[in-house]
């Protein structure tokens, strides 16, 4: 697993210096920083939807415009999950048990997005996702691949999220609607 993270790793950094190179050739000056505060619908999937039934997030990110077309952007906040109330069969290791798992992740990533014209744009982001559950904590890779639309204030994006390590692989599908300003 190991491995395949760091494989993935590499592929994103090259992806991104490649993006970056092409930007950069461009004309326009760099646009300056901007700054939002997103709020998040989350839908869990794999074996995340079998606990919860839906999570809210709030994202602030700090986004730097390289070019008119190209964005590096940093991202954390917080997600919580509202827990399903898991039923345990009669037999078995916890025969009869009734229980909700609690779970909150604190995302840590950096990203780009690249704007194709008419305010949409495609994003990517990697990073480490921090889950605080049932008063335990691990750490998980993410990464997450988007697209939305974004004008001078507002921000609309869907994206998918993985959260992989700990011999698991979960995550969200979501949607942000942010307001911006810049700095």
């Amino acid at each position: 697993m190991k491995n395949k993270t760091h494989l993935l790793l590499c592929a994103f950094s090259a992806l991104t210096l490649f993006i970056c190179a092409q930007a950069s050739a461009q004309t326009v000056p760099p646009s300056k920083f901007r700054f939002g505060i997103g709020a998040d619908a989350l839908i869990p999937v794999g074996n995340t939807s079998t606990v919860a039934n839906f999570g809210l997030g709030i994202t602030p990110r700090l986004q730097y415009g390289v070019s008119d077309r190209f964005a590096l952007t940093f991202t954390s906040g917080l997600y919580h999950f509202f827990p399903k109330t898991v039923n345990y069969p009669a037999s078995g290791s916890f025969a009869g048990f009734t229980t909700q798992y609690k779970s909150n992740i604190i995302p840590v990533k950096a990203g780009f997005k690249f704007f194709a014209g008419g305010g949409f744009y495609v994003s990517g982001e990697a990073g480490v996702a921090f889950e605080v559950a049932e008063g335990k904590a691990s750490s998980h890779f993410l990464w997450s691949p988007g697209i939305g639309y974004a004008t001078k204030k507002w921000d609309i994006g869907a994206r998918y999220e993985n959260f992989s390590g700990n011999h698991y692989s979960d995550g969200v599908t979501a949607l942000r609607v942010a307001y911006g300003f810049g700095l």
